[in-house]
């Protein structure tokens, strides 16, 4: 049976990724286990901020007004958002230990918003925006863990791996996972028929990790 992509990101971004697909491969299945909630914080100080570091694209709409203040992001599609709402944009290599170099010397007045769950602190004030709340699996994603096609697995955060193992555990389907870093594919403790480490901590090392592994079912 050809596999099924399951993406179990919020929903926003899960959708994102799923158009940057293009036409042509996998079905998708958008089943989050993660849903993003702002959570009450000072404004006005976030506002007021010289400048901000930003290691999710989440964090994005609660960061205040651009007007052309500097934002550091952790990769491409953070940068992306943080243009869009007006900031003037350093684009990092895509995980927070590559940006690491980029915070040194940044002096007063930088802000990190970020999610009540951080992977990693920075030497950078932080300020929690917005909650990664779990969600419970949909009954699609179990139907389809339940069935005998593949079900490819990409996941992109640590905690989101955990949640997925938990969900998908008990498994009938073969698990073909993609994580996007070293730390991902450790949170994922339960058995993958394969798995493909994604070559860069981003969406684009996430396609290339798919591509491994939809290429053995391409070449029969």
């Amino acid at each position: 049976m050809p596999p099924t992509i399951l993406l179990t990101r919020p929903e926003a971004a899960a959708r994102r990724f799923a158009a940057g697909l293009g036409p042509g491969g996998p079905p998708v299945v958008i089943a989050p286990l993660l849903r993003i909630v702002g959570v009450a914080h000072d404004a006005a100080r976030l506002a007021q901020a010289r400048g901000l570091v930003l290691t999710s694209a989440h964090a994005v709409p609660w960061a205040g007004p651009g007007r052309g203040r500097p934002a550091i992001c952790v990769g491409p599609a953070t940068a992306c958002a943080a243009r869009a709402a007006g900031f003037d944009v350093t684009e990092g290599p895509g995980d927070a230990a590559g940006m690491m170099p980029m915070l040194e010397g940044l002096g007063p007045g930088w802000l990190h918003p970020h999610g009540a769950h951080v992977a990693r602190e920075l030497p950078v004030p932080g300020m929690v925006v917005y909650d990664q709340q779990a969600q419970a699996p949909t009954p699609q994603a179990l139907k389809l863990l339940a069935g005998a096609g593949p079900v490819i697995l990409p996941l992109f955060s640590p905690r989101t791996a955990r949640l997925a193992a938990a969900m998908a555990r008990d498994a009938r389907a073969p698990l073909w996972v993609a994580p996007i870093s070293a730390a991902a594919a450790a949170a994922f403790d339960a058995p993958s028929a394969r798995q493909a480490l994604a070559p860069t901590p981003d969406g684009a090392g996430i396609r290339a990790a798919l591509a491994r592994l939809l290429a053995p079912e391409q070449s029969c």
